[in-house]
């Protein structure tokens, strides 16, 4: 087997820093948007780390999916060859269309909210009493898709770890064996 250092490296990178900023964000920048005194005040807190935030995870994602498929490519024969291969890459595709789809579902609300930046809001993701109910309402979806990308690209990550052990000789041979004499 050839060495895919540069495939595996952008593929674990790019889901690093995908996984690791969301987490942080929703754990840290969120919640740090509520300490300003003043209501009209923490929306732009969050709406400006967001914002900055936006082109470096747009960078990790695409990093991450160009390793992604430079592994997929290298490991073509691996994936109708190996039993359990073609399984594990579906469900890993799987997880990646869905956490784009919620990384991409996020940053339309997120969008919405930071063109409202100065209305008052309790932090990024809980209105105040008189918060635009456009901006409530986005706001309240992004409180529990926070938690959803850097729970869908752990679970990523956790399917990359098995896809790594999936390569180990042993397994290549034990997959390869039951897929000729199953």
């Amino acid at each position: 087997m050839a060495r895919n250092t540069v495939y595996r490296s952008m593929h674990d990178l790019g889901l690093a820093a995908w996984f690791g900023g969301t987490l942080a964000n929703a754990v840290a920048l969120n919640a740090a948007a509520s300490v300003p005194s003043k209501a009209r005040d923490r929306g732009q807190v969050a709406n400006v780390g967001w914002d900055r935030w936006t082109p470096v995870n747009a960078a990790a994602i695409g990093t991450h999916l160009l390793g992604a498929t430079g592994l997929l490519w290298a490991n073509k024969q691996r994936l109708v060859g190996q039993e359990g291969v073609a399984s594990m890459a579906t469900a890993k595709t799987g997880l990646t269309l869905a956490a784009l789809a919620v990384t991409a579902y996020s940053r339309l609300l997120g969008k919405k909210v930071s063109a409202h930046a100065d209305v008052p809001v309790e932090s990024a993701t809980a209105p105040a009493e008189n918060t635009p109910t456009d901006v409530a309402k986005a706001q309240q979806q992004l409180r529990m898709l926070q938690w959803a990308v850097p729970g869908l690209t752990g679970a990523l990550i956790v399917v990359s770890a098995f896809a790594g052990e999936q390569q180990r000789g042993h397994e290549v041979l034990r997959g390869l064996r039951n897929r000729l004499m199953p």
